[in-house]
């Protein structure tokens, strides 16, 4: 797995891959943008006078790659709605933050159980490729579904290390566009950064990456259309694939 002069970092020999987990490895985007709906319309609803949540821009722009209270606060913000943060313990609504945060959650776990979230077939071709020629892989997101979602997904004995949500909240990591839980997964696989490489499809975590010091940053852009692919070479892509199968197979790892 290699890169053409990537304008930031140089080319590097990729020994780890720390992929995205929502978007990149895993088909669970649509489920996340239509939970964010109906807990943002709700919201918004109760206010009045507020176009609703649009599952692609607004998700791309203020949610994807985030924790669920700095999404949650990212997009109300934009509306111009400064809802008290509230605490872990608010009950699903609209009346705080973390009330909104946990109405999303509480709608993801429902269409979760109800349809399921499969892998990506290129993903998992790139992977099982990565793995035959000896890089090292491992996955990470602001969710606290992630493993769940990789584990019913079949994805987990591809990987080597995990950093969930559950685990980001354990340790204190911040979210993206900061890249603690790129270099954290990173640290536990053994190699630096700057040997690594970033396959992300969020903005957020395309310019955690660089940002990350990370050798190669790979931008996904399934559904986004041209603007989102422009956004993520903006925020530090080296590359922009539509499929991490896309992607040219490895040479034998050194």
């Amino acid at each position: 797995m290699s890169a053409a002069s990537p304008p930031a970092a140089g080319p590097c020999r990729v020994r780890a891959v720390v992929f995205d987990t929502d978007g990149v490895l895993i088909d669970s985007a649509g489920l996340h943008a239509a939970a964010w709906q109906e807990a943002f319309d709700a919201c918004l609803a109760a206010v009045g006078g507020q176009r609703p949540f649009d599952p692609v821009d607004d998700y791309l722009r203020f949610v994807d790659g985030r924790s669920r209270m700095d999404g949650a606060a990212a997009f109300l913000a934009s509306r111009g709605l400064r809802l008290p943060p509230g605490g872990p313990g608010d009950p699903p609504g609209t009346g705080t933050v973390a009330a909104v945060a946990a109405r999303k959650d509480e709608a993801f776990t429902a269409r979760l159980r109800e349809r399921g979230a499969p892998a990506w077939p290129g993903s998992v071709r790139l992977l099982r490729a990565l793995g035959a020629a000896g890089v090292r892989c491992a996955a990470v997101s602001a969710s606290r579904h992630a493993t769940e979602l990789l584990s019913g997904a079949g994805l987990l004995p591809l990987l080597e290390v995990v950093v969930d949500g559950k685990e980001a909240a354990r340790l204190g990591l911040p979210g993206k566009p900061d890249p603690a839980l790129f270099t954290e997964a990173a640290r536990r696989l053994g190699v630096p950064p700057r040997d690594a490489a970033v396959v992300e499809d969020a903005a957020a975590g395309v310019e955690a990456g660089r940002r990350g010091g990370f050798g190669l940053v790979v931008g996904v852009a399934r559904g986004g259309g041209p603007e989102h692919a422009a956004e993520l070479r903006r925020r530090g892509a080296d590359v922009v694939v539509g499929d991490p199968g896309d992607l040219p197979a490895p040479g034998a790892a050194r």
